[in-house]
């Protein structure tokens, strides 16, 4: 059974998968690394190994490339007064996360889905002390077309030891779900890497 959380308050639930996936890759690190801190890792000159697989989420709508085989979570968070799940698989290489989460809604109302994007988009920056910059993306769909999206990024300093991370999302609305798939790592990963995770991602 995937561990649950409950999340009291709108401020600390749109904080909570930003946190989450720092939580990923600290751990990620000192498994890898045999305890080094995320300082020292950030002083090493190894690379990531990039071993890419298609992902498929029947039950959330969605397909995606992992870098890397995904674990998989499920927290309650709540986000405009309601209670709602969100399930998250992410994908863990030495100095980044490659996750998807995706938050249940209780409604398809397209004002719930603005609230909770904004929500999520205004923590990412939260997180790490930054405002970040946004542009519209594309996500395509499985049955052509495609849906609007948000593509964010951030760069700043996470956690009292003030780390230096690198947070890349797209955020998309879709029905009773908002999708959000993101990066987050020490320094940016090579484009071409970048780039396959977010353009294979597509919606059923």
């Amino acid at each position: 059974m995937l561990a649950q959380k409950s999340f009291s308050s709108p401020v600390r639930a749109s904080a909570a998968f930003g946190r989450l996936v720092i939580g990923w890759l600290r751990r990620a690190a000192n498994v890898r690394l045999l305890g080094m801190t995320l300082t020292a890792v950030a002083l090493t000159a190894c690379s990531p190994e990039y071993d890419w697989r298609t992902v498929t989420d029947t039950s959330q709508g969605y397909t995606i490339d992992m870098p890397a085989k995904p674990t998989q979570d499920e927290r309650q968070i709540a986000l405009a007064g309601t209670a709602m799940p969100m399930h998250v698989r992410a994908a863990h290489l030495a100095h980044s996360v490659f996750a998807v989460g995706v938050v249940d809604l209780p409604s398809d109302d397209p004002r719930l889905q603005r609230e909770v994007l904004d929500t999520l988009r205004s923590a990412l920056g939260r997180h790490l002390g930054a405002p970040g910059e946004a542009r519209p993306a594309r996500v395509p769909l499985a049955a052509g077309g495609d849906a609007s999206a948000v593509d964010v990024a951030v760069t700043g300093v996470a956690g009292s030891a003030h780390e230096h991370k690198v947070i890349h999302a797209w955020l998309v609305a879709r029905g009773r779900r908002v999708y959000q798939a993101v990066i987050i790592a020490d320094e940016a990963p090579p484009a071409e890497q970048t780039d396959q995770f977010f353009r294979s991602f597509k919606l059923f």
